[in-house]
């Protein structure tokens, strides 16, 4: 409780308005509880006793709050912590960032990888300097800051020229700088450009053996495919399927009936009601697999050669929509999606790279995604803070906006299939050098992320979701 308490505690005067707080509180109880133990029962000896106990639980609040602002102490950050001074000129003639803070409070504790690679980066450019007020507590009062963090700009001369009160990302502490003529960009940090805004290939392949969903190539003995007004929607497997149904926007009552699958034994067309399912996973990677058969008995003889279990639709459907994006509630397997931790512990689902990110627009909270880069299946922890970039692992990495162009000449997303992370720019041109007819372009993952926190609650709701089934 004290380390909670302590680290909510981020304005110098808010651990005196908790102090008081509490008291009045004790104070309230005490005066509802005082007459009522008067009224009591019991003799005078007792009543006195009672009355006591009640004082000493005021009392030892308030000592109690006392002691946990008087002893906020942690682990100092190491090559940053430096005694308070005074705004005066550096005397390497460097312009200079002062970030007070301290080693417990929470936004502070996500500046800490900031400042320290700001400091080693651009070592020699700019002097990078962290105060910890609560070891140097005449700190706050010669910066005259009410809040922590504080990141106070100051030039070369030792003028200040800007102060931000809380979480400051790197990128926005970079392009502060750089509106007061400091540019710390260079080759090294800087993104770099890369993108394809035309197919380096043409895609030869018939458009009804194209999936609908991801643009897969459909295997005969895989295929579903959906009759609508305008003609057949193909797809490349039942998780397609069900991918598609999950995004539906449409009326949805009796849509199975639309739905025909292909009988493994025979390449026969089956209706979706009437088929048995055969499901299993792949023994290396886990991911769940899917057989359709026209009658049980074919299903059962499969089984006994590549194991798995026989499943009727509605069991199949329950399990097909069990795991959902997080972002977008499309249907995903947790083998293909990006793996995403909300504050306060609970866990879902990104059914892409981006849409990870988007959890944290939904939810409006601080989130972790874990995800893998597409090429080498290294991982990639981006952990944000009040929807910025808090940290990136490895720093190196970036996102791939996949993008088609549209008739009339703009640019949209190419579909949660067509995005990705990679650890490096490398990696990224490698997989797109792979993929031949993917278009779009190199982003930073911090851009992905804004990107996704500029939509309004109306665009986040409509996010990947399918007014009606259009083929292609």
């Amino acid at each position: 409780m004290t380390e909670i308490l302590a680290q909510n505690c981020c304005r110098e005067s808010e651990a005196n308005f908790v102090i008081l707080l509490a008291t009045a509180a004790g104070m309230w109880w005490g005066f509802l509880w005082v007459p009522s133990i008067l009224k009591s029962k019991g003799d005078v000896m007792n009543k006195a006793l009672k009355i006591a106990g009640v004082g000493l639980v005021i009392v030892s609040a308030t000592a109690v709050m006392l002691l946990i602002q008087q002893r906020r102490k942690g682990v100092s950050l190491q090559g940053l912590t430096t005694p308070a001074m005074a705004a005066s000129p550096t005397a390497s003639g460097l312009p200079r960032l002062v970030d007070l803070g301290a080693d417990k409070c929470i936004p502070c504790k996500k500046m800490a990888p900031i400042l320290e690679e700001m400091k080693e980066q651009y070592k020699g450019r700019l002097d990078v300097v962290f105060i910890d007020v609560w070891k140097n507590p005449n700190a706050g009062a010669e910066y005259g800051i009410k809040l922590i963090p504080t990141q106070i700009f100051f030039d070369a001369a030792g003028k200040e020229l800007f102060r931000h009160e809380g979480f400051f990302s790197k990128e926005d502490i970079l392009a502060k700088w750089k509106e007061f003529g400091v540019d710390l960009s260079d080759a090294a940090s800087q993104t770099p450009a890369f993108e394809r805004l035309s197919p380096a290939k043409t895609d030869e392949r018939p458009k009804d053996t194209i999936c609908y969903m991801c643009d897969g190539s459909i295997a005969p003995k895989s295929l579903v495919t959906v009759q609508t007004e305008k003609g057949p929607v193909r797809l490349c497997s039942p998780h397609c399927y069900f991918i598609m149904y999950s995004c539906l926007t449409e009326d949805k009552t009796g849509f199975e009936k639309k739905v025909t699958v292909t009988d493994w034994t025979t390449g026969k067309p089956v209706a979706l009601t009437e088929a048995a399912f055969l499901c299993g996973q792949d023994e290396t990677t886990g991911r769940p697999w899917i057989k359709a058969f026209a009658a049980k008995d074919a299903a059962l003889a499969e089984r006994a050669t590549a194991g798995g279990n026989v499943l009727a639709l509605e069991a199949l459907q329950q399990k097909e929509v069990s795991h959902r994006c997080g972002f977008c509630d499309r249907a995903c397997y947790p083998q293909d999606a990006a793996e995403v931790i909300v504050e306060g512990g609970m866990h879902t689902w990104g059914c892409c790279s981006h849409c990870a990110l988007g959890v944290a627009a939904r939810t409006g909270k601080d989130i972790e995604v874990r995800e893998k880069d597409r090429l080498t299946k290294q991982p990639i922890v981006v952990k944000t803070f009040e929807g910025k970039v808090a940290s990136l692992e490895p720093k190196t990495a970036v996102a791939w906006f996949g993008q088609r162009q549209k008739p009339d000449g703009t640019w949209a997303s190419a579909g949660c299939f067509h995005q990705g992370f990679f650890t490096n720019a490398d990696n990224l041109k490698k997989w797109v050098e792979q993929n031949p007819c993917e278009t779009g372009r190199l982003i930073p993952i911090s851009q992905a992320l804004a990107d996704k926190m500029r939509l309004s609650p109306e665009q986040i709701k409509k996010a990947c979701k399918i007014g009606e089934c259009v083929p292609k």
